[in-house]
């Protein structure tokens, strides 16, 4: 155990951190469960606030049942959001608002409130520690993560662009110049009092708190996931993150399964003989998984762009629905899902490459191939150990009805009342 979590079984009294996510982002579909290093954003966020001494009890509200499960799942408490304040214009100071008045009828709030958000992967806990100190000495209203910025911004005008805060004639030295900070996100700490007042996480005396500049990241667009990946070892031993586990936290629990073919059940190489017959090499794994989900009353669907008959001949081997010859994957993937009765909040989705986006974005579990493309990689929730080919499909199968073993769904959950 912990020192932090030590001091909370104690019954020290810390701040209360509350982390507002929704299931409707619209950058990046389902971001707080895209995962950084195999773990969740949300997940991240609960367990660097949990390693924080200052912070005696983590608070998740949301309007998604899939981040509730998650958040329990990390160790935080959940407040249901009502839906009208998970709007893509509700302001963050409401979801605060609102969760802090629930807390406030139990009788629960503490006298400093940390605002963090799910969307910074490294949380710099040392500053985060140093701030609720500043506000609970009462040497400041209001903190906020930022990083100090020496950088000129321009703005742009009909006449031309012009320095914002600065004179673009006059070039000082960096050590020459004033201070400046950049606004991070990742966390504000404020007294809980003052912000019921303000209504506003800024006000009164406001003092910034110096993360380190890995924790400045803030995962926005797709490329910041891959940003994320590719510098998270190094950041995560900088700021003395754990390493986390290589699998995600939450079970793969899905009504149905689609996948893509080349590249996901091939290897992505095709060998064409001297007639222009094309033949390729699938993986007897895959197919037994494929069975078991069949037995196990999960609907597969193959869904491809190809339009070589061989797409058709496997989904018939397999016993499988099948589309191919797709242009546009999204609207196919809604027309089988409403045709099979699936939801597609609960369809896992299998891609490997660029052509797979538009369905990856709007599947309840996007799934990608270990050698997937890495734009694939950043819009996927889970990035599988096998590439494709080489029994990528059967280890999301066997993901999948691990999921189905251990949480056993009722009937009217199931597509078309189909039982295990």
């Amino acid at each position: 155990m912990t020192d932090a979590a030590q001091e909370r079984r104690a019954g020290i009294e810390g701040a209360t951190a509350i982390v507002p996510v929704r299931g409707g982002s619209k950058g990046i579909h389902r971001k707080n469960l895209r995962t950084v290093r195999g773990t969740s954003l949300i997940t991240r966020s609960i367990e660097g606030l949990l390693r924080a001494r200052g912070v005696s009890r983590v608070v998740v509200t949301t309007d998604h049942p899939d981040l509730a499960a998650a958040a329990l799942a990390a160790g935080a408490e959940v407040i249901e959001r009502p839906a009208e304040l998970a709007e893509d214009s509700t302001s963050s100071e409401a979801a605060l608002l609102h969760a802090l008045g629930v807390l406030g009828q139990r009788g629960e709030l503490t006298p400093v409130t940390v605002f963090a958000q799910a969307t910074s992967p490294f949380l710099d806990v040392q500053a985060l520690d140093d701030a609720i100190a500043t506000v609970s000495a009462h040497r400041a209203d209001a903190v906020f993560a930022a990083v100090l910025d020496h950088g000129f911004l321009w703005t742009d005008k009909p006449k031309g662009a012009r320095g914002l805060g600065h004179d673009h004639r006059e070039r000082p030295r960096r050590q020459d110049r004033a201070p400046q900070y950049r606004e991070t996100g990742s966390f504000y700490v404020f007294d809980t009092e003052g912000f019921l007042d303000a209504r506003h996480r800024f006000f009164g005396r406001i003092s910034p708190a110096i993360t380190r500049s890995f924790a400045a990241l803030d995962i926005d667009e797709p490329e910041d996931l891959l940003v994320a990946e590719a510098i998270a070892a190094l950041a995560e031993r900088q700021l003395g993150i754990p390493a986390p586990s290589e699998r995600p936290e939450d079970d793969l629990d899905v009504d149905a399964v689609v996948t893509d073919f080349d590249g996901v059940h091939t290897d992505d190489r095709a060998i064409i003989d001297a007639d222009g017959v094309e033949r390729v090499s699938v993986h007897r794994g895959d197919g037994l998984g494929v069975r078991l989900l069949r037995e196990a009353g999960i609907p597969v669907l193959i869904l491809s762009t190809e339009r070589v008959p061989i797409v058709a001949a496997r989904a018939a081997k397999l016993g499988v629905d099948v589309v191919y010859g797709a242009d546009d994957k999204a609207a196919a993937l809604r027309e089988w899902a409403a045709s099979a009765g699936v939801s597609l909040e609960r369809v896992a989705y299998l891609g490997n490459d660029v052509n797979d986006l538009p369905a990856l974005d709007i599947a309840g579990w996007p799934v990608v191939t270990a050698d997937a493309h890495p734009r694939a990689k950043a819009s996927a929730r889970l990035v599988l150990a096998r590439r494709g080919g080489d029994g990528a499909v059967r280890e999301l199968a066997d993901l999948v009805l691990a999921a189905r073993e251990a949480h056993p769904q009722t009937p009217q959950h199931r597509p078309n009342g189909a039982r295990p």
